[in-house]
């Protein structure tokens, strides 16, 4: 369903995805869907292109030639913002694509160059670097930090309280975990940490708490338990730590 239909004030016919695209120059959108109530939207700022229907809650700021597709949803209400009709919602910096089934939460920030596959979820107080690409039915259970020129391949699953540095990439299906006795862990969550430049391999499963060093490698299916050291290559399960080949070596 098409909750509303932004009016902007300049518009051009691009035929990108097979429709027309709307070409929003500082437009201020003041129609809004949230719990069958209409509310205003008070921030719509830059250049979008928008393709159909996309549902606001919240206070929305979108950088100039932002791509947002049909389906996506911006600044969705953590619990903490349910019963509240006006509450900040998604800070979206320049140049970025946000595809399909996108759903991003309130108090997310992400900067300039940031992409997303379709049937993304990113929740409440994730803030994420430039040139970020996060990728298909990938989710970002909230309040983690991402750094610049990450790439998250389709199906990562990051949960609470990770902090991932600049230059890493997880491969698809890669699980970032943060409790060591599920479902028991309380208050003893404790995401992992990624350190810069760092590479994990799909299908890789990191445990709470674990430290992946600056440039390690962490070869696909291996289930890491300890803290990997620098420059090293983790394989296996239980994940043993060996030289790094020639190959991976930056």
């Amino acid at each position: 369903s098409i909750y509303y239909r932004l009016t902007p004030r300049q518009c051009i016919q691009t035929g990108m995805f097979g429709s027309d695209r709307y070409c929003l120059r500082q437009n201020e959108v003041n129609i809004g869907y949230l719990y069958n109530h209409l509310i205003p939207l008070h921030e719509w700022s830059g250049v979008a292109w928008q393709g159909g229907g996309i549902i606001i809650y919240g206070r929305n700021t979108i950088g100039e030639n932002v791509v947002i597709a049909e389906g996506v949803v911006l600044g969705f209400p953590s619990r903490e913002y349910m019963d509240r009709k006006v509450f900040p919602g998604t800070t979206i910096g320049a140049d970025g694509v946000i595809r399909s089934g996108t759903i991003l939460y309130a108090d997310v920030v992400v900067g300039n160059h940031f992409s997303t596959g379709h049937n993304v979820m990113i929740r409440e107080k994730t803030i994420i670097g430039d040139s970020v690409s996060v990728g298909t039915n990938t989710i970002i259970e909230g309040n983690t930090t991402i750094g610049n020129n990450v790439s998250l391949q389709s199906l990562v699953y990051i949960p609470t309280g990770v902090v991932i540095e600049d230059d890493v990439f997880i491969g698809p299906n890669a699980v970032l975990t943060n409790d060591p006795y599920p479902p028991h862990g309380g208050d003893n969550l404790k995401g992992p940490v990624i350190r810069k430049g760092a590479s994990i391999g799909a299908n890789a499963t990191i445990l709470p708490g674990v430290e992946i060093g600056e440039g390690a490698l962490v070869a696909a299916g291996a289930v890491v338990t300890h803290n990997v050291p620098p420059w090293m290559l983790a394989i296996g399960s239980p994940a043993r730590f060996r030289d790094l080949p020639e190959g991976a070596r930056q």
